[in-house]
Parts: structure tokens; sequence; C-alpha cells
């Protein structure tokens, strides 16, 4: 009996009832069928020898797909706990799911494993791919799994969970609970390496077991491996974490979880970002405020925050009252918009505000600037009338565009993201607010997407993606409409009817959490930062004691013109102090002999080692002004 499969070509085919769909697949086009992994049947993951017997609708996946990489990494999660559970017998196995990159698989153990151990285990994991030691599943009831798995109590927990008939995956005398699919045997995997080691809790709950975690990636080519490999040095070249230190930017201490430490030179850049910043503002009319730290419970109360995101603010007691550290700036711009009274005349009023604010976030997600608790926002808020809503967000994304250009960080891409399942207004605000978002960007000619229910909750919003030097995208930028905050703080200004009226209100930042931009420009400049941005412009290096008086003339006259530098007259050997500015990464070298300080010269060597001898002062101020004025990033 023949049988329709459909392809997403839509083309049709006709097979034999009853053949396997990697059968299928070596029909179709024998070199193809080496490369599936799984495929999908009617819309289902399923094993490659699955077996088909009626019309079905039939896709196959490799390992360029994503649930294609899924299923690969899935796999060598196997591989590694037969490999484990070999070497090491009395490890109980937990999960072992594929991540965004790799897989890992966490064990119960009587002590962590070491680095030697990660070296057993992966080579192991080589021999059972060698062996091509398929991957056979089976379904039995839930009492027959329970059996199987009675002195693993994490197995145990996950089949009670279970609400449909337990899957088993087999690979020789190795067995393991799971839904699948999986590729059809280990030798599909030909690249492994295993990473790192760490501690997990039981499905992340602080009160679960601690296990141990090996991450572990795997390719279906060696070649793959190897580029992959190169990545991650470069990633590590790049880990904003250790630059921080190196560059004595920034630091982390066990007494402020999730709050960084600003030194000197952190702070230095931070200005170098915010005077910028502060230029483009000012172009634009911004008014700058600033509102405290802490906010009596009441307020937050009224804003909302406490219904939508207590759990994730700190709260005290001040005088027998409760306050909170505010998690946002926005309750403290609301009151002092409520100061005087307002005309549409000064419409639209764009106020913003560099606060500093904190949240509570969990401690296994903190991560460097990335993820912290204590940050920076740029936040504003702009009140105006209904007509104006177009024109200020075009001015807005305009803004934000030109600010990532010149930091010199890409866009990714932009969304709109509309209303979702729980939110307030009504739906005439909701279409007028969506419809100017999509309105603002069309006339921008700017491309976008539609991210279906998941804007605030009190309106809809645009986000700028950014996307880092190792490919990573974050999202920084956003402007978001709010009904919320002008009714609940009441909110009015005077139209031109002589009437009160409710404002239209966007909040919208540029950089977002600036820690965490500047953690993107860290890892995007790899702390080589331009020389507009670099917190040391250049270091001062004469070469004996009797250089250091013009030395310390020439220091002086940079510091007059704004330019932040280090003279370093130690005792240490030139070419050490050299290899010292190099690895602060120091845009420029001024090197002092005799020959300059006989023609009132300058030797001026750059951070990749080239040279220019004879440099007059002025000039070389004239030049630094000029890449420093026009933010050149080179």
């Amino acid at each position: 009996m023949k049988i329709k499969i459909k392809l997403p070509d839509d083309s049709e085919r006709k097979f034999d009832s009853g053949m396997s769909c990697y059968e299928i697949a070596k029909k179709i086009n024998p070199r193809f069928a080496k490369e599936a992994l799984a495929c999908v049947i009617n819309n289902q993951l399923k094993d490659l020898n699955t077996i088909i017997t009626s019309d079905s609708e039939l896709k196959f996946l490799t390992f360029k797909d994503e649930e294609g990489k899924k299923v690969f990494w899935h796999s060598s999660a196997h591989i590694l706990a037969m490999a484990v559970t070999k070497l090491f017998p009395k490890a109980k196995m937990a999960i072992g799911p594929a991540i965004e990159n790799g897989f890992y698989y966490d064990f119960l153990v009587n002590k962590p494993f070491t680095k030697e151990d990660l070296k057993k285990i992966e080579g192991e994991m080589k021999e059972i791919i060698k062996q091509k030691i398929p991957f056979e599943r089976k379904e039995v009831s839930k009492k027959k799994a329970q059996e199987l798995f009675k002195n693993n109590e994490f197995k145990l927990e996950l089949i009670k969970e279970l609400k449909v008939k337990p899957s088993l995956y087999y690979n020789n005398k190795f067995v393991d609970l799971c839904r699948g699919p999986h590729v059809p045997h280990t030798g599909y995997v030909k690249a492994v390496k295993l990473l790192s080691t760490s501690s997990a809790y039981w499905k992340g709950r602080s009160d679960g077991k601690v296990l141990m975690r090996i991450y572990g990636i795997s390719f279906p080519k060696k070649k793959m491996l190897d580029e992959y490999l190169k990545f991650l040095e470069e990633v590590e070249k790049r880990n904003h974490i250790k630059l921080g230190k190196q560059l004595k930017l920034y630091s982390f201490h066990p007494e402020a979880p999730g709050m960084p430490f600003f030194r000197n030179n952190g702070v230095l850049l931070m200005n170098n970002i915010m005077k910028y910043w502060q230029e483009e503002h000012d172009k634009l009319n911004y008014r700058i405020i600033m509102t405290p730290q802490i906010l009596s419970a009441d307020l937050w109360v009224r804003s909302g925050h406490s219904k939508h995101y207590k759990e994730n603010m700190y709260y005290l007691e001040i005088d027998d009252k409760e306050y909170a550290v505010k998690p946002m700036n926005c309750p403290g711009g609301m009151l002092v918009y409520k100061e005087d009274s307002h005309s549409y005349k000064e419409f639209p009023l764009k106020v913003a505000e560099i606060g500093v604010v904190h949240r509570h976030e969990l401690s296994g997600v903190l991560s460097g600037l990335f993820r912290v608790r204590r940050f920076t926002q740029d936040d504003a808020h702009i009140f105006m009338t209904e007509e104006q809503i177009v024109p200020v967000i075009k001015e807005t994304v305009n803004l934000i565009i030109r600010m990532y250009k010149t930091f010199g960080v890409p866009l990714d891409h932009v969304e709109i993201s509309t209303r979702p399942e729980k939110s307030i207004g009504t739906d005439e605000q909701w279409e007028i607010a969506t419809t100017s978002l999509i309105k603002a960007l069309n006339e921008l000619g700017m491309e976008y997407t539609i991210n279906e229910g998941d804007g605030a909750f009190y309106g809809p919003k645009i986000d700028f993606h950014l996307k880092d030097a190792i490919g990573r995208t974050w999202q920084c930028g956003t402007i978001q409409l709010d009904f919320a905050l002008p009714e609940n703080f009441d909110l009015t200004y005077i139209g031109d009817d002589n009437k009160k009226h409710r404002p239209v209100m966007i909040h919208r930042v540029v950089l977002g959490a600036i820690e965490r931009f500047m953690a993107i420009l860290v890892e995007n400049y790899a702390g080589a930062f331009p020389l507009w941005l670099a917190p040391e412009k250049t270091r001062i290096i004469p070469i004996s004691d009797r250089h250091k008086d013009y030395a310390k003339k020439i220091f002086e006259e940079l510091r007059k013109k704004g330019m932040h530098c280090v003279l370093d007259d130690s005792q240490e050997t030139v070419e050490y102090r050299i290899r010292k500015a190099q690895l602060m990464k120091v845009p420029l070298m001024i090197v002092i002999g005799d020959k300059e300080v006989k023609n009132k010269t300058l030797a001026v060597r750059t951070r990749d080692g080239k040279v220019k001898f004879g440099v007059k002062l002025n000039e070389l101020i004239k030049e630094m002004k000029e890449k420093i004025e026009k933010r050149i990033n080179e």
C-alpha cells in the first residue's frame, strides 16, 4: 500500500506504507539522509526510525535547524550521562537538557567533579561515540518506570509529575527517562568537548539538593568544534568582568552582591558616556531632574508597583513608617510634574533623569554588569497631546539610532510589543497607542517585528535590541506609552479650550541600564576604547630622570586642555612601562628622551605599536581634540 507524504516545499510523493522516516529520507536524497537528525511528522517531533503508515506531512531536521540542534545536543547529554554513570557508578542522574549553546547534565555525587574527572569523562564519551550505540525508545507504564528508577529520587519525582505514559531511551544497558527524540545512534556526534562544571540546585529551588552540573558542546563535524573553541577564546578576551579588573574600571565584592564598585577609570568612562548623552539631550531641550532614592510605600501603592513589582523591591522602615528603595524613577517624576500647573503650550514636555535604582534580582542570575541589583537608568518621561505622539516617537527613535551609531554599537532589530492579556486602559486607548507606534516607524522607513501580547500592562512599546561583538543581542532602548501613571497620579494640563485634560505620556530610555551598556562597550572594543571614550587618553613616559621636568610640563599642558593623562616616571624600564600602558589599552603613549627635550617635540606611540617622532604638542592636542569632539571610533 502506498501513502502520500507532503514535504515542506508543498510537493507530494508516494512511498510504501511501513517505511521509517530515515528510509524515506534515503529515497529522497541519500546525502541528505546522512545529515538528517530527527523529523517532524504532522507537527510532532519524532525519531528518524519512526514508522509511517498513513498520509502525513513530513519535515526532516538537520543541525542547521534550531530544533535539530536541540535534538543533537540532548542526545549528547545522554552520552555524557552514560559516561559519568560508567566511571562513577554511585552518581545519580537528575536532568540533562539541551541549552542555547550545547547541553548539560546534573548529577548527585559525593564530591565535586575535577578537571581531571572531566578529561576522563570526555574520553569515555568519545569511546561511546565510536561504538555507534543506537538510541531505542520504549513506552512503559508509570509503575514499570518507578520500579526501574526506584533508587533515584529525581527520576521518581519527574515520573510522578508526568501526565502521559513514560517513555524511556535505551543505549544497550543504559537507560534514561526521556520524551526524546534523539539521533539514531551515538556515532552521529563527531566532536565533543566538556567545558566546565558547577553546582546547581535541583529544579533551581534554593531548598533543593545541591547537584553537580557538567556543561558540554558537540557538533556533527570536528571543524565546527574547532571554530567554536576559537570563538570561546575571543569571548574570553572580551569578557567585561575580566577586562574591568585589568583596566581598573570596576570590581565586585561579596559585601554587596550585584552592586558594582566603580574605580576612577570606570567613573571617567561613565562620564565620557554621559557627556555625550547630555549634549544630545540639550539639543532636544530636555529638562534634567533628580529624585530621591527612598520613597514612601504609599507612593508605590499609588503607582501600581506594589501590586505588580513588589517581589523585586527593597523595603525598609523609617520613623515607624514603611518606605521602599526605588526600582524605577517614574513615580518621583510624577511628583515633580505635579509641582506646577501645565499648559498644552509647554508640550511636548521632556523631563529626563539619570537615576540610580535597585531591584532584587535572584543571586543565581547576577552576571557582571549585565545583570545587577544596583544600576543607573537614563530615564525620561515625555508629556504630550495625542496629536504629538507620532512626531515625538519619531524624534525619540532618531535620537536612539543616532546615539547607538556614535557609540559604534550596531542595532540588531526593533520590535513593537502589543497589548498583553492583563492590561489597563480602554480598547480605544490601546488602538490609538499601537497605531501611533506603527505609524511612526513606518514614516521613518524602519523595519520592525510585531511581538504580540508582550507589551507592558500599561501600554504598548518599541524595544531596540543591540548586537554585541560576539553576536549576542541585548534589549537596551525602549519607548513605552503609559496610560496608568497619568491616571493614578491625576496628571493634567490646560488645553486650548481652557479645560483640564489628561496628558499622553511615554517612558523612554536610550542606553537603558548604563552599567549594562558599559559592559557592551567594554566587550565591543575589547577594552581598547576610541580616544573619545577612553578613560586615560595618553600616558607620558620619560626615559630617565633628566627628562622628567619636560615630561611634567607636557602632563600639565594636556591636563589644562582637558585630556586625562597619566605621568609614569617610575624607576622601571621604558619597555616595562610601555608594556604596562599597552595592557591598560591606553590609546597614546608619549615617550620623552634627549631628542624630544632638545627639540621640544614628542615621540607618540599608538597602542598597536606605531611610533611617530618629532610631533609638536600643539599639533597633538589639535588632533586629539578633533577626534574627541567628532567622536571618531578608531
